[in-house]
C-alpha cells in the first residue's frame, strides 16, 4: 500500500530491522534487555514496514499485538531518525488501522513512558500519538519498575456503524 509518499507492506516479519532501527534510537530503547525482548517478538507479531515510495530499505517499522478481537495494541513503533517528522509513523499506524476496522477492532492502545518522568523525547512520542487521535486513559508505575506507563487509546471507526 502507498500512503502519502510512503510504502508500506504488512505480513513479513523481521527481525533484523527491529533491531537495526532500535539500535539507531538510543534516547527512545536505550535498554538492551528490551531492545533483545523487541527483537524477539519480532519473529512472531504482526509487522508492518515503511519504506520510502521510491524504494530502498525499510526506514519505520510497527509490531501489533491482538488481545481480544475488538482491541488491538501498538507493541512498538520505531522511525530512523533522520526521517522523524516525514509522515512514515502515520502512514504505519495508518495502514495499521486500515487492516483493524477491516477486522472488526474498535478499539487501538499504545504504551509508552508516561509525563510523570519528564523527557524531551517522550515529549514528542506523546505529542505526536496525541495528532492521530490517541487520548491518554491512565499512567500505570508498576508495569515497568521505575518508568511510568502511559496507556493511551483510540477508538476506531467501525464501518457497521456507518
Amino acid at each position: 500500500m502507498v500512503q502519502d509518499g510512503w510504502q508500506v507492506t504488512s505480513g513479513a516479519n523481521d527481525p533484523a530491522t527491529v533491531d537495526r532501527l532500535l539500535r539507531s534510537l538510543p534516547e527512545w530503547f536505550g535498554i538492551e534487555s528490551s531492545i533483545v525482548e523487541y527483537v524477539e517478538s519480532a519473529h512472531r507479531l504482526p509487522t508492518y514496514l515503511a519504506r520510502p515510495a521510491g524504494g530502498g530499505d525499510p526506514v519505520g517499522v510497527l509490531l501489533a499485538t491482538r488481545h481480544f478481537p475488538e482491541s488491538a495494541e501498538i507493541h512498538l513503533m520505531a522511525v530512523d531518525g533522520a526521517w522523524h517528522r516525514h509522515g512514515a509513523g502515520r502512514a504505519l499506524v495508518g495502514a495499521l488501522e486500515v487492516d483493524l476496522v477491516a477486522d472488526g477492532v474498535s478499539l487501538l492502545q499504545v504504551k509508552t513512558l508516561g509525563p510523570a518522568r519528564p523527557n524531551a523525547s517522550y515529549d514528542l512520542t506523546r505529542q505526536f500519538y496525541r495528532s492521530l487521535g490517541f487520548l491518554p486513559l491512565e499512567e500505570i508505575h508498576e508495569l515497568w519498575p521505575g518508568n511510568p506507563c502511559l496507556v493511551m487509546v483510540k477508538p476506531l471507526s467501525d464501518p457497521r456503524a456507518l
